[in-house]
């Protein structure tokens, strides 16, 4: 939340907020301007949700879903900066910042490289142990927070194919993200029942503790609400 892409004319994170119990706000890298990102802060405080920083490569131009090769040193700073400064923002409206999840390619790329997974998870340590980790159910990074004593909150993705149990599919890919009503609600269905339907057809078993969903998937408003009155029914 807290994103504004190129093109679009407004952002609907306030509509959204009555129906989540988390969220996850840019930090300015990828996506967002103080303004929008106070104003979103403002929403999640008025709506009694948790608040975490969703930092990311130093990539606008492509939102933050590309790659790079950055010199671990400047990318960790530039992460600091980033989780800092919305630490900073909402503490100064009297609240505390939750959690952190990376956003975008830093979060796939955290995947494949444990060597950047555990910068990272070190990195949030320091500026906060009591801040919580969001990465994907049964992934390293999981693993990398229990061995150095972070709290992790295992996800699951409502709106995204999986190619693996710890491998979303590529969004350069066809079907990659799930936006039609009845196929988001079969994969949070999975999710209660504990199993996850792979891109080719196998089914894995997952335990997840957060479902998320991307505010800027087609249909969002309409799908978070659709998600919140689907697990209020599910108890």
């Amino acid at each position: 939340m807290g994103e504004l892409k190129e093109g679009q004319d407004r952002n609907y994170d306030a509509i959204i907020m009555p129906y989540i119990s988390h969220c996850n706000i840019a930090c300015g890298f990828h996506s967002g301007t103080p303004f929008l990102i106070e104003q979103t802060i403002k929403a999640a405080i008025k709506n009694h949700v948790k608040i975490g920083a969703h930092p990311s490569y130093n990539d606008r131009i492509h939102f933050g879903r590309r790659s790079l090769q950055v010199d671990q040193q400047i990318l960790m700073a530039e992460l600091r900066y980033q989780i800092s400064a919305l630490k900073g923002m909402v503490e100064s409206f009297g609240a505390r910042l939750h959690h952190v999840k990376a956003h975008g390619a830093l979060y796939n790329d955290m995947l494949k490289d444990d060597q950047l997974a555990a910068a990272f998870v070190l990195l949030v340590k320091t500026i906060d142990p009591n801040l919580r980790i969001l990465a994907l159910a049964h992934s390293n990074v999981i693993d990398l927070c229990k061995k150095h004593d972070m709290q992790a909150i295992r996800e699951g993705f409502a709106d995204r194919s999986y190619q693996k149990r710890t491998q979303l599919r590529s969004r350069q890919l066809d079907n990659a993200v799930l936006h039609k009503q009845e196929a988001v609600l079969a994969q949070v269905q999975s999710f209660l029942e504990g199993k996850i339907l792979l891109y080719d057809g196998e089914i894995a078993s997952i335990q997840v503790d957060s479902i998320c969903l991307h505010s800027d998937t087609k249909g969002a408003v309409n799908l978070s609400k659709s998600i919140y009155e689907y697990l209020n029914q599910s108890n």
